[in-house]
């Protein structure tokens, strides 16, 4: 460790109210016994030195913390104060006639008696402030808006301060302890060492430097490295601290080379000084595995591919948001099982590069019909997959391939090595910056970098933007000895978000950051702003966005927005961003600040899912009944057996997802108005969910994000299958399946489409396939397989279902053949290019939508599983709607999610003179020509399960 002695360590500033007391080390007992309280189950843990003890992850702000006596020296692992402006701490103890004190070592010498803290360099008395915490205290820190107000003395030197071991005690009018806790410095940290100016490396004609923002390390230095790996450091650099932003400057030479910082600091898990070993935060290269972080000018000319820096040039057109089609697609799966694609460039960057393999060839497909971004799942440097691929473990897939379709056996085989094969999602963040080293030729050098460009160079030119998953809600790991611990390393206790006892957040998964910390959030913009501008990437799909801030989402916006081709080589202005905007876990309800939830965004033009049209489409929700049906999978028109409630239950309960679905097909606008099955008319805030949230959110159009599946949760194909009656027909099933994309795809708003859904994917009915392997999470782009039946889905999120999975799977009527494959892409393809056939699919203003759009099987003598929507144009030189689409006039879709062909009539339809999309005329799917409209009566024939456009030609 680091002699912290020699290190010039001024505490206060000249001061004779302040009283400063040099201590030496306490003695801490060598061995503890602790207990851990979870699930009601007690787990000792033995330490043998303090340094070693790690706290435990903890499920959500309402799991139990460690049960310790307040008093012991134990109390210090707490963190139940907040240090929140440089003369203001924020505790929630109720002193009346006692007093409290804060408290510092800088050796961390800190220890708890019933007498009170000692091993103290610095003891300061607190005069509570009763007016309280100041309102923008309270706006920054709303789940403390009711502690106590503590002044601390103007004199302070707090920038040093905070190096410390920092405690706080209460005692009462004996002088006898009575609390005593560490603190959460963000709020001080915030105010005092909020910078804008460089960080990372920086390259210049002549020297390489270095700036790293660590206020609370004690010292800072930078080891440089000749290898990625192993051998002894160059040379070892001590960096220079102002302000607490530690820099240093070196030679050209180290372009090229590795670097790991060695930073010292107190950290609150340990109660100790650390010596902490972690990779650059603002990291653009890295040795594999991220042992080290590479020196790499992304500018150089040697790491763009030819032509890259025309690319933005190259670009298909995007004229509105309102015309873009998503397509999620993750980088393994694209070509992992791909015999098209050479051996090496499996499941890589490089597979999609090929001209002519059958991945990208089905690309091109989509493309022409009318996809527009290809969202990558995470792409950054994550874990749980090793770079290395020489250390991957496998399943021989032809052993596999002889097991029965319901065994055990081929789940317990990708089980047993699935965390040291080469599958991942990758919702495991180590370092947002850097292409993840697995998917390259070569993990070590700049290879991954080169690759990345190239991968998003040819989609490109397959006429394909490109939508990457970023994950800033959470990280991997934390703590000072993780090898995957970055950020915790050098800021602890700052950039991950804490509850009021001071243990870390992990309601998201693990490690919930703090986007409302002005460095993390000055952090997750510039990690977009390098994508953006160092890759050309068009558009950012935020995980869990709802634990991120709203200012955070907009000022990224914003920041990514100004981005210009003049100055900055790419449009910002064409670049889309959305996310997930659950609203749970301790940033529920506004309970750290406004957060990035579905209503809080409305007006910003940030995309959010809508859940809505997805349940009640399927059915329930993910988290429901796995039976549940839904307007697609037979919800009162042909039952599976499960209990929904008495028929006019069952038939309210259709009624009410069809006005759900009503409002997803209008954009999900919160303005919205129809007549719902009751006959009242409403705006789609007034639609409500069975919990009572309102369906509508959105302001524009471009706020809503429709989807029916992802790669979370049961693919569509599956949940179809597991929710329909077992004895219906696999022609059934596969024409439920494009009905549903059909609804989503002739939405207005974004369309989104989990890669498969368009192939009949099936995982085997597995329910989360993160970590499931290449087997259950096949594509095969052939067209032979749909993957369905290839065991029974892992035990660990799947076994409470296997008595439903294993008859299914066991049944050979249920698998798709290739003809079926063939035609559902076929069917995809075709809506697809029918939404591209008129601009009145794609409206671009909710004012537009309402004007436009209207829905005529509503009121209470709707005819149950028919939805019919208009969508009507203007002419040409006639006062009212203005004229949009040069080809047709007049637009009606009627969707029949009934078993049987049903005739709808509408006196407000009668008269015109509609026809079937010529796009479906001269398709090959035979049962959409059935389709008919008669002009004299306004009655249309459908076929069962049957999406059908009638257009009005504009005449001439």
């Amino acid at each position: 460790m680091v002699d912290v002695l020699r290190v010039p360590f001024p505490v206060l500033q000249s001061s004779p109210s302040l009283s400063f007391k040099p201590r030496l080390c306490p003695l801490i007992p060598p061995s503890r016994r602790l207990h851990l309280k979870s699930n009601s189950l007690l787990f000792p843990l033995f330490c043998s030195s303090p340094s070693f003890f790690k706290l435990p992850l903890r499920c959500s702000s309402s799991s139990m913390p460690l049960q310790l006596s307040s008093l012991s020296q134990d109390s210090l692992l707490y963190s139940r104060a907040y240090w929140v402006t440089k003369t203001i701490i924020a505790w929630n103890v109720d002193v009346v006639e006692g007093s409290c004190y804060l408290y510092a070592s800088k050796v961390a010498a800190l220890s708890v008696t019933d007498n009170g803290i000692q091993g103290h360099d610095l003891e300061i008395k607190l005069e509570e402030d009763r007016s309280g915490l100041p309102p923008n205290v309270i706006e920054k820190f709303p789940h403390i808006r009711d502690y106590r107000a503590f002044k601390l003395p103007p004199v302070l030197d707090a920038k040093n301060l905070v190096k410390c071991q920092l405690a706080v005690a209460e005692f009462n009018s004996q002088g006898k302890c009575r609390n005593a806790t560490g603190l959460q410095l963000p709020g001080v940290l915030d105010e005092l060492f909020s910078y804008d100016g460089p960080l990372g490396a920086f390259y210049s004609a002549e020297a390489v430097s270095l700036c790293l923002w660590a206020p609370t390390a004690q010292a800072v230095y930078a080891h440089i490295y000749k290898d990625p790996v192993g051998g002894c450091p160059l040379e070892i650099i001590p960096l220079e601290e102002t302000n607490g932003v530690w820099s240093t400057k070196g030679p050209k030479s180290w372009e090229g080379c590795y670097y790991m910082y060695e930073v010292s600091v107190y950290h609150p898990s340990t109660l100790h000084i650390e010596k902490c070993y972690a990779n650059d935060p603002y990291a653009r290269g890295l040795s594999a595995d991220g042992k080290r972080t590479l020196f790499v000018n992304l500018h150089a000319d040697d790491l763009k591919p030819e032509g890259w820096d025309e690319l933005e040039d190259m670009k298909p057109d995007i004229l509105s948001f309102s015309d873009i089609s998503i397509y999620e697609l993750h980088i393994r799966d694209f070509s992992a099982n791909d015999d098209t694609v050479n051996a090496d460039f499996r499941g890589g960057y490089m597979a999609f590069t090929l001209k002519d393999s059958a991945g990208v060839l089905h690309l091109k497909k989509l493309s022409k019909a009318g996809i527009t971004h290809v969202h990558l799942l995470p792409t950054f440097q994550f874990a749980a997959v090793d770079d290395e691929k020489e250390n991957w473990k496998y399943v021989d897939s032809k052993i596999l391939e002889k097991l029965p379709s319901d065994s055990a056996e081929q789940q317990e085989k990708i089980t047993a090595i699935q965390d040291d094969d080469a599958y991942n999602w990758g919702y495991n963040p180590v370092l947002w910056g850097v292409p993840k080293g697995s998917y390259s030729s070569d993990p070590n050098g700049p290879c991954r970098i080169v690759e990345f460009r190239k991968m998003i160079q040819a989609l490109t030119h397959i006429g394909l933007r490109v939508v990457l998953d970023v994950v800033y809600n959470h990280l991997h790991a934390n703590g000072p000895f993780d090898k995957d611990s970055v950020l915790d390393k050098i800021v602890p206790g700052y950039y991950l978000r804490r509850n009021t006892d001071g243990f870390i957040e992990n309601s998201t998964c693990v490690n919930n950051t703090a986007s409302e910390h002005y460095m993390v959030e000055r952090l997750i913009i510039d990690d977009l702003l390098s994508w953006a501008i160092n890759y050309k990437v068009d558009g950012f799909r935020f995980d869990l966005m709802g634990h991120i801030m709203k200012r955070t989402m907009v000022k990224a916006k914003d920041a990514l927005c100004s981005l210009t081709k003049e100055r900055d080589g790419v449009d910002g202005s064409r670049i889309y961003i959305y996310g997930e905007g659950w609203d749970f876990g301790e940033v529920a309800k506004n309970g750290r600040g406004i957060n990035a939830s579905q209503f809080n965004l409305c007006g910003t033009g940030i995309g959010s899912f809508n859940d809505r049209i997805r349940d009640a489409m399927l059915g329930g929700s993910p988290f429901g009944p796995p039976l549940q049906q839904g307007f697609v999978t037979g919800l009162l028109l042909e039952p599976n057996g499960h209990d929904h409630g008495t028929k006019d239950v069952e038939k309210a309960m259709l009624a009410s997802a069809k006005d759900h679905i009503q409002v997803g097909l209008a954009a999900n606008l919160r303005g919205f108005v129809l007549t719902d099955f009751e006959g009242k008319e409403r705006k789609g805030s007034e639609v409500l969910c069975y919990g009572g949230t309102p369906v509508g959110y959105a302001f524009c159009p471009t706020e809503t994000v429709n989807y029916v599946s992802a790669h979370d949760n049961e693919t569509l194909f599956d949940i179809i299958s597991l929710k329909t009656p077992v004895g219906i027909s696999v022609e059934d099933r596969c024409r439920m399946n494009h009905f549903a994309t059909s609804i989503i795809a002739l939405t207005q708003g974004i369309p989104f489409f989990h890669a498969g859904d368009e192939m009949l994917r099936s995982k085997s009915l597995d329910r989360d396939s993160y970590n499931s392997g290449d087997w259950f999470n096949r594509l095969d782009f052939t067209y032979n397989s749909n993957n369905w039946g290839v065991g029974l889905p892992p035990k660990q999120k799947n076994e409470n279902s296997w008595p439903l999975i294993q008859p299914r799977l066991a049944d050979p009527s249920f698998k798709p053949q290739r003809s079926h494959i063939l035609a559902a892409v076929e069917n995809f393809t075709d809506v697809l290019c029918i939404r591209y056939s008129s601009p009145l699919f794609r409206l671009r203003t909710a004012n537009a939508i309402q004007e436009r759009v209207r829905f005529h099987n509503t009121g209470p003598s709707w005819v149950p599983g028919f939805i019919v929507m208009s969508i009507e144009d203007g002419n040409e030189g006639i006062p009212g709607l203005s004229q949009l689409d040069p080809i047709f006039s007049y637009i009606v879709v009627v969707f029949n999610a009934c078993p049987t062909e049903e005739s709808f009539s509408s006196p407000t339809l009668r008269g015109r003179t509609l026809q079937l999309h010529p796009i479906q005329v001269t398709s090959t799917d035979e049962t959409v020509k059935k389709s008919s409209y008669e002009a004299s009566t306004g009655c249309f024939t459908v076929p069962a399960r049957t999406t059908s456009v009638f257009v009005e030609p504009r005449k001439i």
